[in-house]
Formats: structure tokens, sequence, C-alpha cells
């Protein structure tokens, strides 16, 4: 690594408005800096699903260079770079509350501290990256280190603490229609931590001259046009299953309430056979699944043949898939997807391994727990499987919060050919917090190029085909029912091969090019 100089230079007197921005944000101190910092966090969180607004990341990144640029230190780089990633992840992350708000009565405590707290916790891996960054001469090295270092952060918050891998920058391109597919594409050869290494670069690109917005340009052309390149492959010829995706559209408040335990259940019953009948009335004598989503059930369906009995009669026969809380021998309770045939039979299950650290289980490290589930939380099941049940496609459960774990989703050596999806959501309102895991999903797909079926408790209820393409979609605040024509899948993916060897070996040759440019002066000098 070769060292920056201390000492500022200044812009010059013909230097451009640009020039004169930079300057004067990389001359700001103390709380100036810090708050610059925070701003400039915050108005990266617009990039973000539901919003889009990618642009402001060509001002709030070289902002965040430019303060990098202006400390005196790696110590001093490390605290802005905390500062801006603190606000990046408060408004990304603002959602959580809307959760606790609904155990206001017991957790009213626990509101001015959740989403701070969990901000401040993540903020140190943009901060840890910001101090390795300052390290390399300023310009073309510094980005390449910086980019390198925060795909590293990246990795890690996917397994430090349980992991928490929530809104990585790559989720910016998820945008709806064409474009999406288009620039989602990569992930299917580098991943989602690939694409984020190469959205940070890119978003620091604006502090080089002469030819940064040409070179900009330039790779957002190849970029797309490698995208396209990708959907022009064809999937494997749908299959003939019909899948019925349950939205019930109950509120979290009254999903366990004992008085309207009798009208949810009613309202599941009833949407499975209206949409049963549908994709007979569609597509008479093919297959059907319903699929209802995560903890759907008022019932423990292992336990209860009646109430398993009622959905297969329901179902008119046909075998489902439903999200319900079971519990094991030990007596403890899981997050499971029971599967049953069309008698009602259970035939396999699935439980939940990838928990929510505080409200699903309670693990050591917190200082306290805001437990949500009784009876000491959700044991979690020993994860990734393949479930292959007759007459259904093999399929890859996946419930929730694991969706957001990239390579972390499939077994590999037992490859399913769909993923089903279930999840709730209803926790966090009508705020970004399901659409960006969504986002997620959607990266999965792609990823792992299989067609993903996703049912949700109040919505995004949504089927994606194998290169994340949005086939199907019901909204939130809707109860009904969602038919999909299964897709077919593509043949593994390059990052479905290899996994996150890929990310981390194109952060190696960040590393390795920004040593080379810094030991050879190639600094493509900064504004």
């Amino acid at each position: 690594m070769i060292a920056s100089p201390a000492m500022a230079v200044p812009a010059s007197p013909s230097a451009g408005p640009a020039a004169r921005w930079y300057v004067r944000l990389r001359d700001l101190t103390g709380w100036r800096a810090d708050g610059t910092g925070v701003l400039a966090g915050a108005a990266a969180a617009l990039a973000l699903p539901p919003f889009f607004c990618i642009p402001v990341l060509l001002l709030s990144f070289p902002t965040l260079m430019a303060l990098i640029g202006g400390a005196a230190n790696r110590r001093v780089a490390f605290r802005r770079g905390f500062w801006f990633g603190f606000g990046l992840n408060v408004a990304g992350l603002y959602w959580i509350t809307e959760a606790i708000l609904l155990e206001a009565a017991r957790y009213w405590w626990f509101v001015p501290i959740a989403v701070p707290g969990l901000s401040a916790l993540m903020a140190l891996f943009i901060a840890a990256a910001c101090a390795f960054g300052k390290g390399f001469l300023r310009g073309l090295p510094r980005l390449l280190a910086f980019a390198a270092a925060w795909t590293v952060m990246d990795l890690l918050r996917q397994f430090l603490l349980t992991g928490f891998p929530w809104n990585p920058l790559a989720s910016i391109w998820a945008i709806p229609g064409l474009a999406g597919d288009i620039m989602l594409q990569p992930v299917a050869w580098i991943g989602t931590p690939g694409v984020t290494a190469l959205t940070v670069f890119l978003a620091c690109l604006p502090v080089l001259r002469p030819f940064a917005w040409g070179v900009g340009a330039c790779a957002m052309v190849v970029w797309a046009a490698l995208g396209w390149m990708h959907l022009s492959e064809h999937p494997d010829r749908a299959s003939a299953l019909n899948v019925v995706l349950v939205q019930g559209n109950i509120p979290q408040g009254q999903k366990f309430d004992r008085r309207f335990l009798r009208t949810t259940w009613d309202t599941y019953l009833r949407l499975t056979h209206e949409g049963v009948e549908a994709a007979h009335k569609a597509m008479p004598g093919d297959p059907v699944v319903v699929v209802w989503p995560e903890t759907a059930s008022v019932a423990l369906l292992a336990d209860d043949a009646a109430a398993r009995q009622s959905i297969a009669e329901a179902a008119e026969g046909n075998p489902t898939l439903i999200g319900s809380v079971r519990f094991g021998e030990d007596g403890r309770p899981r997050n499971s997807l029971i599967a049953m045939d069309g008698q009602g039979g259970v035939q396999d299950f699935y439980d939940k391994w990838h928990l929510v650290p505080g409200g699903e289980f309670a693990p050591g490290w917190l200082p306290f727990a805001v437990q949500l589930v009784p009876g000491g939380g959700f044991v979690p099941g020993p994860g990734p499987r393949t479930l292959d049940l007759p007459g259904l496609p093999p399929f890859a459960p996946l419930i929730c919060y694991e969706a957001i774990f990239p390579a972390q989703i499939v077994n590999e050596i037992q490859r399913p050919a769909w993923i089903v999806n279930i999840t709730n959501d209803a926790w966090f309102g009508q705020s970004t917090g399901p659409h960006q895991h969504l986002a997620a999903v959607r990266m999965r797909a792609v990823e792992e190029g299989l067609p993903i079926m996703r049912a949700a408790n109040t919505g995004i209820t949504v089927g994606y085909d194998a290169y994340g393409h949005q086939v199907a979609r019901m909204n939130q605040g809707q109860a009904g029912f969602l038919l999909v024509r299964l897709p077919g899948p593509l043949a593994p993916t390059f990052f479905s091969r290899y996994g996150l060897i890929v990310p981390a070996l194109l952060t190696i040759m960040l590393l390795l090019a920004a040593i080379i440019c810094g030991r050879h002066k190639i600094r493509a000098w900064p504004l």
C-alpha cells in the first residue's frame, strides 16, 4: 500500500465548479465533515429499492471520497466513513421500527435503540473500508482499494454475528421491468457481492479526471450488452405445473389473535379453493400445487390431522406447501414449511435455518433480547435442502429472511428445479422493507438460474423466472391468489457453481490493481 500525502492540494484558480466543490468538501473538518457524511449516506439510500434514484450515488460517493481525501489519517477516515454508513443505514433500515411498534406495549423502549444501534453496527463495516482506502494513493489506486474493501466488508457482514447482508448496493439494479432484467444479469456470474464491487467503483468515478465520465459510460454500455446477451438464452421449456400462491392479507396484529383465528383459517381455505378452481379452468388436467405464506397456518399442521384434511379438501386433492410452526421432539418450536399430499398426509418438512437474531431467537452476543417468539425462540434447521416429492419438480424451500444470503439458499449437490419462497412481511407495513426484501429474492433467482415462486402474507406475492423477470405479481394489501405457470430452470450459473469464491477473487484482483497503480503512480488525477 502507498500512503497518500497528508497535505491537501488546493484547487487551481481556473478549476471548474466540480473541482472547487470537491476541494471545499475535502477541507471540511470536525462536526461539519461528520455531518456531511451523514447527509451523503442518507442521500445514497435513495438509490435503494423502491426509489432507485441511482444518479444520487454519483454525488454521495464522491462526497465520501472527498471526506476520506481530506482526513488527516486513517482514524479520521474511519470516523467519517462511520457517519456515512450510519446515515445510509438509518435511512435504509428505518422500517424495522414498524415491526417493534406492533408490540409497542412490551417493547416501546426499544424504538429509539433498534435502528440507530443496528445502523451503528453496520456502519463499522463501511468505516473499515474507508480507513483501508485511505492508505492508498489518492485517485485510481484509492478507488480500486476502496471498492475491494467495501466488498470484503459485505462478505463479512454475511457471516459475522449471524449475518445481516441487507441492502447490498447491487440491489439498486433491481429496477422494475426490462431495465432491471438487463442490469441484474451479471449477478449470475459474479454474484451480488461482485456486482456491489463494480457499483461502488462506478459510483466513485466522478472524482477522477479527465476520462471518468467516458469510462463510466462505456462500462455501463458493456454491462447492459452483457446483460442483454444473457437474456437471449432460453430456459428449459416451462413445466406443466400450475402454482397457486395464496396471499391472505392478514394483519400481523390479527394473525394469532384468538378472536380472528377462525376468520383467518377460513380466508386461506376459501382462497385455496378459488385458486385451484381457477387453475383447473385455465389449464384443465395439468398438475397444481398450492403455496401458503410463512406461518400462515394458525393450526400446528404437523400434529393436527383435521386441519390438514380441511386444507386437502380445499385444494381438491392437490399437494400443498404450507407455512406453519411445528414442534420438535425437544418441545421447541420451528418455523417450517410443511409439504402435504392430496390427502393431507405430511410428506416432508423444511425448518428455517437462518433465523432473525433478536426476533426469532436470542443470540448470546446481544446484551438484551426482543423475544417475539415464546418458548425460548425458534430452533434452526440443518440448512438448505432440496425436497423431492411425488408429482412435483424438486424444489428448494426458502423462508423469509433466508432470501438475503447469496450462495446459501440451495443445495447445489442435489440441485432443484425451482425455489419456493414463503414469507410474512406483514411486520413491516407499507414501508420500504418489503420492497428491499423482494429485490433480494429477485437477485437470488438470477444468481441461481432458478425460477422463484413467492407467497407473502400481506404482499408482495410474485413469480420470477430464472432470469429474475417478473411473470406475475400481487401487490401489498390485497387478499387473493396468484396463478403462475412454473417457468423452467437454466443450467447452473457460474455463480451457483462456485459461490462466494467468485466475488472474493474479484476483490483480490481489484486490490492487486490498486497496488500496481499505486506503485507506478497511475493515479488518473482526482479533481
